[in-house]
């Protein structure tokens, strides 16, 4: 499924700025803030293009509560069922007309998912509250993955990157926004990044661009809807799977299925990292009446379609895959156009969560 790449015109994963991400839950340790701008006199706020962890008021989430409840009027169920059956036509149409004129590389992807990056074992004084898998811990899970996959070896192991020593999948590549910047940044020898879209349109346009390299990655077609479809990779052989503004494109009733057919590919000690749109973001709030799909579900102009998540229902998709959480994080986020001195409130949601050893 491709990741959704604008949402009413505004390009929700193109911000070139450190994230700053806020926990929610009391329990867990607040995070130290990567993001150093803080908005603290709001008669200047048009000095920076964003601002980091912003609050809001009681009085703004019930006014954001109040619009998502107002256009809550679901199409009817044979309209729904219309853009659930076209889902890859539309995608299709939406590259042929976007190419990749819409590429830009995530400059934030390395310093929220630093098991992207080429060093991986990072110490524990690196990792703020376990942001990253601990060494220790992944020398367990190594030495459990040499003795589960020692019987693969000859003609079972002829697979793209089976010789490969670290594993990447992302899902939802679109024209490669995050691929292509690890292919450049992590000259690992021994990685192998995997990719697949929806889109058949997206996946061509990633094979023909000039770093596509079929010695360090492999793209291809995939349903991510449809869990009986095959990986070209087999289960238990992935270090890592990115899902980046992908999950929300889904329909709500294969969201669970579809995150425990991915559980089954991870290695022992794996992770999954998922960055997608929270609830009450700028682009829910400004759907109109006839919009709606169903709770938090909706379609834009184009046909394709975007759910907007709780850190609670992100926690037990990925629970009920029998992963065990290291993040789940809100990222609260104040743009500003100062050019047209507008305000713009984003709410996105990251996670990790690790395959148990």
């Amino acid at each position: 499924m491709a990741a959704p790449r604008t949402v009413d015109g505004v390009e929700a994963e193109n911000t070139e700025i450190s994230l700053t991400l806020s926990n929610s839950s009391s329990e867990d340790t607040k995070r130290p803030q990567f993001g150093t701008r803080f908005l603290t006199d709001p008669r200047q706020v048009f000095q920076h293009n964003a601002w980091d962890n912003v609050e809001w008021t009681e009085e703004q989430e019930e006014a954001a509560k109040k619009k998502v409840s107002e256009n809550n009027q679901p199409l009817p169920l044979e309209k729904q069922e219309e853009y659930n059956s076209r889902a890859s036509e539309y995608w299709n149409e939406f590259y042929t007309i976007h190419e990749n004129r819409f590429f830009k590389d995530r400059h934030w992807l390395f310093t929220e998912f630093p098991e992207l990056a080429p060093q991986r074992n990072l110490n524990h004084e690196s990792q703020p509250n376990n942001s990253a898998v601990d060494s220790s811990h992944q020398d367990g899970c190594e030495q459990k993955q040499c003795r589960d996959f020692a019987a693969l070896s000859g003609d079972n192991c002829a697979f793209p990157g089976s010789s490969a020593t670290y594993r990447i999948l992302e899902v939802g590549c679109g024209v490669g926004n995050t691929v292509f910047p690890i292919l450049k940044t992590n000259n690992d020898p021994g990685l192998f990044v995997y990719c697949c879209d929806f889109s058949s349109t997206a996946v061509e346009l990633v094979k023909t661009n000039p770093e596509y390299d079929l010695n360090r990655c492999f793209a291809f077609v995939h349903d991510l809807s449809d869990v009986e479809a095959s990986f070209p990779i087999p289960d238990g052989s992935l270090d890592v799977i990115v899902l980046i503004f992908v999950l929300s494109a889904l329909h709500p009733d294969q969201m669970q299925a579809s995150i425990s057919r991915l559980a089954g590919l991870l290695k022992p000690g794996g992770v999954m990292l998922l960055r997608d749109y929270g609830r009450y973001d700028m682009a829910q709030l400004r759907f109109k009446k006839g919009r709606c799909l169903s709770e938090n579900f909706y379609v834009r102009g184009d046909g394709t379609r975007v759910y907007f998540f709780t850190q609670d229902e992100l926690h037990e998709l990925f629970a009920e895959a029998g992963l065990e959480k290291v993040q789940n994080l809100v990222d609260r986020r104040l743009q500003v156009n100062r050019g047209k001195q507008l305000t713009m409130y984003r709410v996105w949601i990251q996670c990790k969560y690790r395959k148990p050893c």
